[in-house]
């Protein structure tokens, strides 16, 4: 590890251009030292070519990475492993950083030992180029933790937090998920006890396009189904470790787990539905857990199979919110 110096990893995958606005947005911060290193995560396009192209034009800061496409959390694995810096930064190819994110957030840091992760302000920019009035999701207000509100919303997005390295490696490699891969690796890290420290200002920006993303997709796809039942698992054990089983939050999520529950069996993940059914009563807690929605559904579950009760309820869901 080099004291003081800041690794960005961007994994990226077919976005030449977007590639290049992102690492700009790294070159311009007016901190130092800094390292840059792009995960390649098996482009078909001229990414991996403007990459190594970087590379050549920052050779002391910039360094190219290549996998096979495993996804996003699998590259940004490779970068962490790869990663000198005494603190860690995570940015999507598509997202940017503000000016004085990394002054900012290293002396928030270093004014509070204490603290494991700095972050600050998102500002959303929408497709017509207009922006959000508002901080985006939860970043506008403090909170000293991850926990217990991030089982409700992760409330910032990917390169909005600064890590300090050393809790990175001790939260462990990224999962191979290609979903929520993100949220799952935070609630890791709130799973130790992770402290904040909030930066008043717009630290990254955020944008909406037209791209391929992988956030986009048909809701009820089964494999995008199959991840998120995962990562949601994990994600409550987490919690449990945490201490968070009696809380209101995770009341919250326990509905959640319930909802992709449903929507499991929609897509016709049989296997999917029936176990996170049963995640939602183990969340919901002993008294909860007899409540007679549960109940209910488990006896339509037996009498007409896990999907037909999970396509009725989602139809039913969509009559109720008028869909």
């Amino acid at each position: 590890m080099i004291p003081g110096l800041i690794t960005t990893i961007i994994p990226v995958y077919n976005r030449p251009r977007q590639l290049a606005e992102a690492v700009q947005s790294v070159l311009s911060q007016d901190y130092r030292p800094i390292e840059i290193i792009i995960v390649d995560d098996g482009s078909t396009d001229a990414t991996l070519a403007l990459a190594k192209s970087l590379a050549e034009q920052h050779p002391d800061i910039i360094h190219v990475a290549t996998q096979p496409n495993s996804g996003p959390g699998l590259a940004r694995e490779c970068g962490r492993k790869m990663a000198k810096g005494e603190f860690i930064q995570y940015l999507d190819s598509d997202d940017l950083l503000l000016p004085g994110k990394f002054s900012a957030q290293v002396s928030a840091l270093r004014s509070n030992p204490e603290s494991d992760v700095a972050y600050g302000m998102t500002r959303y920019r929408y497709q017509d180029g207009s922006v959000a009035s508002a901080p985006w999701k939860g970043s506008g207000v403090f909170h000293s933790t991850m926990f217990p509100s991030f089982l409700m919303e992760r409330w910032w997005d990917t390169p909005n937090p600064l890590y300090r390295k050393a809790v990175c490696d001790r939260a462990g490699s990224w999962t191979d998920l290609r979903l929520e891969e993100d949220w799952e690796y935070d609630c890791r890290i709130a799973a130790m006890g992770a402290r904040l420290v909030w930066c008043e200002q717009y630290v990254c920006e955020v944008r909406d396009h037209t791209n391929q993303r992988l956030c986009q997709g048909l809701a009820r796809d089964p494999l995008r189904m199959q991840q998120r039942a995962i990562s949601h698992e994990l994600i409550m054990g987490h919690a449990i470790r945490a201490g968070l089983a009696d809380t209101r939050e995770m009341q919250h999520f326990a509905r959640a787990l319930f909802l992709l529950s449903r929507q499991c069996g929609a897509a016709g993940l049989t296997d999917e539905s029936r176990h996170l059914f049963d995640r939602a009563r183990e969340a919901s807690g002993k008294q909860r857990a007899s409540g007679l929605d549960f109940r209910l559904y488990q006896w339509a579950a037996q009498i007409i199979g896990w999907v037909g009760i999970g396509k009725f309820s989602c139809w039913l869901d969509g009559v109720r919110q008028g869909q």
